[in-house]
């Protein structure tokens, strides 16, 4: 989804139980970028791929190596090219090869004709020496247990317990090096093994944390940096209490789309006014808790539900599944909308606990979590129980956990953060705290939308021009500026708004 200056570089090098940065400075071998692994090469036939070798551990550089896979899409106009554009999409864990495949077909042409875009899968992801934590056909059958049943809470904590134990056991040797500090490092050997003095970065959600923890270790070799849906890098945030705020922000998300449907009752007959349409969504939740329709149980509600609270492009398909199975009884529409967990979506969540479990400190006592849970889900029920199982194993994580850097921006370039205002994965009020921790940024605010993945994303057209100018021309607003959001879908309208989505 997201540190002390004071400590000078190499004590935070100590922090991060690394080695300091000029342990990246040695030689690296450079990229030789051929064909790409059939999966990534075959919707995304521009990409180039290679393989680059980086230490498992940087205190020890000499030792054992594993492989990151990196993927380019060169520059278009060659007499324009300013640099490299390497691009995160967040996660922890999400892959970066891939991203940057669908990005190349749909960033804007000045941007493509002036940077290669890098793409990388973090270490342990995707094509980069994967790591799995459990067996995805038996761990992740659905339906889950109920998050919210007080009855079911033993099980949950039990699951969690076995996803830090199979972690362990499959990955053991990798986790102390899954954080983000190393994923930074690694982002400077990707430098290095291009060939460049400086990189430009684009970062969303996660991958804005991830280029903050870089621009903290190396701020002399950013060169232009956009941080879209950023996460809060203060460090009493990092991580714990960043996915409790989710939990706000969903709620009141949640809120706005019921709104939507209800002024669409001519399209969904659902009611017209929010209560209505919550009470509908109630019922259906009360339904599965009586017995699961296939995979849909209450669980599997709540991700499908929470899952559409990041992008309106979900909204319609979402209310239409909705009014089926509330009006006629038609589970099938909300039955399609579970995603199974694959190997690749187990790989995913594998980093995701992994990175986050290791960067922060965590509350060690059930009764906290707990504690905290309850009181969140009195008056945010959607996702305060789901949300809080889905990181559960960092309460007993088998790997040491780090002290979060603090972001202070010293020695960086302007910078530009963006956000909308109604983000669920990462609320507005991160993005205030981001662009305060690195004072050479400036902030645009999305107003009245909740798209989480602004620039050439939702659609905002001059959002999209304010991010180009800067990556392709470093102009930017002499100031902070807030933006007219996106236009949200047209249930009567015969053509949607096209975005594109993170999640």
């Amino acid at each position: 989804m997201k540190r002390s200056i004071a400590l000078g570089l190499a004590g935070a090098a100590v922090l991060a139980g690394t080695a300091a940065p000029g342990a990246t400075a040695q030689a690296t071998p450079g990229l030789q970028f051929g064909a790409c692994p059939q999966d990534v090469s075959q919707p995304h036939p521009q990409l180039q791929c290679a393989n680059l070798d980086v230490p498992l551990d940087y205190a020890a550089p000499n030792g054992e190596k594993l492989q990151l896979l990196i993927a380019k899409s060169p520059a278009r106009k060659p007499e324009a090219r300013r640099g490299a554009l390497l691009i995160n999409p967040g996660g922890p864990g999400g892959p970066g090869v891939a991203f940057a495949g669908s990005l190349a077909g749909r960033l804007p042409a000045e941007v493509l004709d002036a940077y290669d875009l890098i793409g990388f899968d973090t270490r342990n992801s995707a094509h980069s020496t994967p790591i799995s934590c459990v067996d995805p056909a038996t761990y992740w059958r659905q339906p889950l247990p109920d998050p919210d049943a007080p009855q079911a809470r033993e099980q949950n904590w039990q699951r969690a317990q076995e996803y830090a134990d199979g972690c362990a056991q499959r990955a053991g040797k990798y986790l102390p090096h899954l954080n983000t500090p190393t994923n930074a490092r690694d982002m400077d050997r990707i430098r290095d093994a291009l060939g460049e003095q400086k990189i430009s970065y684009l970062g969303y959600s996660y991958g804005t944390y991830l280029g903050a923890v870089y621009g903290q270790l190396f701020p002399e070799r950013v060169d232009r940096m956009l941080l879209d849906s950023a996460v809060n890098p203060d460090t009493s945030e990092v991580w714990y209490r960043n996915n409790l705020n989710q939990d706000i922000a969903a709620q009141r998300r949640l809120g706005g789309y019921f709104d939507w449907i209800a002024q669409h009752d001519q399209v969904f007959h659902l009611g017209n006014d929010s209560g209505q349409v919550q009470a509908a969504w109630d019922g259906i939740r009360a339904e599965l808790r009586k017995g699961a329709r296939g995979a849909l149980g209450p669980a599997e509600l709540t991700d499908i539900t929470f899952s559409a609270l990041y992008s309106e492009s979900n909204w319609e398909g979402l209310a239409e599944a909705v009014a089926d199975f509330r009006l006629r009884g038609d589970d099938h529409k909300l039955v399609a909308r579970v995603s199974a967990k694959d190997a690749a979506a187990e790989n995913s969540n594998a980093i995701y606990n992994a990175v986050e479990c290791a960067d922060a400190p965590w509350p060690g006592r059930r009764s906290e979590w707990e504690r905290d849970s309850e009181e969140l889900a009195a008056d945010h029920p959607l996702a305060a129980w789901y949300n809080s199982w889905t990181v559960a194993p960092c309460r007993v994580w088998h790997a040491p956990r780090q002290q979060p850097f603090k972001i202070t921006g010293v020695g960086l370039p302007p910078m530009l953060v963006i956000n909308s205002e109604h983000d669920v994965a990462t609320p507005h009020t991160g993005a205030v705290e981001m662009h305060r921790s690195l004072p050479s940024s400036v902030l645009v605010t999305e107003k009245d939308a909740g798209k989480h993945g602004v620039w050439a994303m939702a659609g905002n057209a001059e959002v999209d021009r304010i991010g180009t100018d800067y990556l392709v021309r470093g102009e930017l607003p002499s100031g902070n500026v807030a933006v007219a959001g996106h236009a949200n879908p047209d249930p009567a309208a015969p053509e949607k708004s096209r975005t594109f989505d993170l999640r």
